[in-house]
């Protein structure tokens, strides 16, 4: 913009620059429902104990998503993979929105909870429920997993 407008003057620079928002669509329903579920914070009965953010550290949608969380105030823990939790130990490797490595114990406290999950754009659906696996193995060990769903195969067009 700033050398457009050198070269073209600022009366001109609608002519020879466009400015647009290139957020994808699936960044755009994330952020938006990120901000929905932290907004929603006013009643204790709807108040999040933590939030789980699941997807790379070097996504910056998936950064934002963690910023959102940290910015409201709630306790939230951002893992690229389920391997980041050690579920005998309940302890988490986690990023926070500042990009520092952080090392929780006894992050999942006793008791019901109330988990906020969300994830990247380009975090596969597999990285969530094995975070969210592990979250469910701390909280009852007897837990056997989330069952697979069958799924009917995929028609080829006949055309």
């Amino acid at each position: 913009e700033k050398c457009m407008m050198q070269k073209y003057g600022p009366a001109n620079l609608t002519d020879h620059y466009m400015m647009t928002d290139t957020i994808c669509d699936a960044t755009q329903e994330r952020q938006d429902a990120m901000y929905s579920l932290v907004g929603s914070q006013a009643s204790e009965d709807d108040q999040l104990d933590l939030m789980m953010v699941v997807g790379g550290f070097n996504s910056s949608n998936t950064s934002h998503l963690q910023e959102i969380a940290e910015d409201k105030g709630i306790p939230s823990f951002w893992v690229d993979s389920a391997d980041r939790i050690d579920v005998a130990t309940n302890t988490i490797e986690h990023m926070t929105a500042a990009h520092e490595v952080k090392v929780t114990e006894g992050w999942l406290p006793e008791g019901p909870l109330r988990v906020g999950v969300t994830s990247g754009a380009s975090t596969p659906d597999r990285a969530v429920e094995d975070v969210l696996d592990k979250i469910f193995t701390i909280k009852d060990p007897s837990f056997a997993g989330i069952a697979q769903r069958e799924c009917a195969p995929v028609a080829k067009p006949t055309h």
